[in-house]
């Protein structure tokens, strides 16, 4: 090459990954959706236990040792009962307590080497809870309760007496200044969620956006068409997204931006949380890139044409279908051209 012209240099070919790493990254992916679904399950179900399970049971709880407890004082235990090992006393002083000694065997028992409680009250507690309260039997219990609690609300407030009382309490709500906020707030993300239709069809809308800067693409939902105001300031008609975080699309943020700055996807919601929730390792089949397709047609194209190339290489004896052909059907068309 002669002196004072640029030498091109060949493009640096990327370095292949190493056969370890790709196998821990093809297991990386493979185990990354069920933990994330197992992870996901988990949180919802710890959040409900904490705070609706775990309250009715101690509800539970105190109203059978209200209500269901053999608790005597000294006067209402039988004379002898004592003696006989019927009741055994846990509260001493002024007004000692008497309980069956059946529960409070069963009772040291189970604590084994912990400390008894050292009232009547926390004795039965502690029974009630592993005789009737134990988890195997209250979570199937609950979810069974709590389906069907779910059910005949949705009935009631189907039928026009149901959602009248229901209209009469949110009205009540309504004249509660502090409550009344939240309350709203709170209502109009269960309606976007589950009952408004008009907000529901608005949600099924994917969209992209650029976010947190221009040339930088987010998928995106539609939520609504914003504010007035933001509208008379933008000049032209906006609207509300919700840009969800990934791997957990149950938060995320809430931004105004110009329609005329919006791209709409070609894809459902479901589509979307799994490009999301994959970190857009999961892409649609109609959103695959030009890459992708013109590899695909390229790849056709090259097995039609080892198609052609084999069918060429029979011979001159075959015909385009692959058929050898005959030498009398030659004859008789060489017959029937002279006739002619």
């Amino acid at each position: 090459m002669a002196p004072g012209k640029n030498e091109t240099t060949p493009p640096l070919k990327k370095a292949a990954l190493d056969p370890f790493r790709r196998a821990v990254l093809r297991g990386f992916g493979v185990l990354l959706p069920p933990l994330l679904t197992l992870v996901i399950f988990l949180w919802v179900g710890n959040t409900v236990a904490r705070s609706v399970l775990e309250p009715l049971v101690d509800g539970a709880r105190y109203l059978l040792v209200e209500y269901a407890s053999d608790i005597r004082t000294a006067d209402e235990v039988p004379e002898g009962a004592e003696a006989r090992g019927e009741f055994v006393e846990v509260e001493s002083g002024k007004t000692p307590r008497f309980i069956p000694t059946p529960v409070y065997d069963r009772v040291a028992e189970k604590l084994d080497d912990q400390p008894m409680p050292e009232t009547a009250k926390g004795i039965y507690g502690a029974y009630v809870e592993e005789r009737w309260l134990q988890r195997r039997f209250v979570i199937p219990i609950f979810l069974c309760v709590f389906v069907l609690v779910l059910y005949l609300l949705g009935k009631f407030l189907a039928a026009g007496i149901g959602r009248f009382f229901w209209n009469r309490f949110e009205l009540l709500i309504d004249r509660v200044p502090l409550v009344r906020n939240v309350y709203s707030s709170v209502k109009q993300v269960t309606d976007f969620l589950f009952t408004d239709p008009d907000l529901e069809n608005n949600f099924t809308r994917v969209v992209a956006v650029e976010y947190p800067r221009k040339g930088i693409w987010t998928v995106a939902f539609m939520t609504g068409e914003s504010m007035l105001d933001i509208e008379t300031a933008a000049n032209e008609p906006v609207m509300t997204v919700l840009i969800p975080t990934s791997p957990m699309p149950f938060t995320g943020f809430t931004i105004t931006v110009k329609k005329s700055e919006s791209i709409d996807l070609d894809i459902t919601v479901e589509q979307a949380f799994q490009f999301i929730v994959s970190c857009g390792v999961v892409v649609p089949p109609q959103q695959l890139t030009q890459a992708v397709a013109a590899r695909n047609a390229e790849l056709a194209a090259a097995g039609l044409a080892d198609a052609k190339q084999r069918g060429s290489s029979n011979g001159p004896g075959i015909d385009g279908a692959g058929v050898e052909a005959s030498p009398a059907l030659a004859a008789r068309t060489s017959l029937d051209q002279d006739g002619r």
